[in-house]
């Protein structure tokens, strides 16, 4: 297989090969595809997740069990807030 990279990211690989981060291309590419391989794992665990707690969500809707909109709309300020906070101060 040929593989063609611009030129951004042949200065990367060759920039982690001189600091010493990877002894050849092959590491490199290896642990980029094993990251890539982590993100869509993660990212499928998230969407089931996400999936669930929609239906869930639905459900309760449909037995009248729900949240006045402004409120979830403060709860959710709050917490962006706390989390810019921590990462601020972090």
């Amino acid at each position: 297989m040929n593989i063609n990279l611009n030129s951004e990211q042949k200065k990367f690989i060759e920039s982690q090969l001189k600091k010493g981060t990877y002894s050849n291309v092959e590491e490199i590419i290896n642990n980029a595809l094993q990251l890539l391989q982590k993100q869509e794992i993660e990212y499928e665990n998230w969407l089931n997740e996400t999936r669930e707690k929609a239906k869930i969500g639905l459900q309760q809707l449909e037995k009248g069990e729900k949240v006045d909109g402004e409120i979830v709309i403060t709860q959710l300020q709050e917490k962006f807030n706390r989390l810019r906070q921590l990462k601020i101060n972090g």
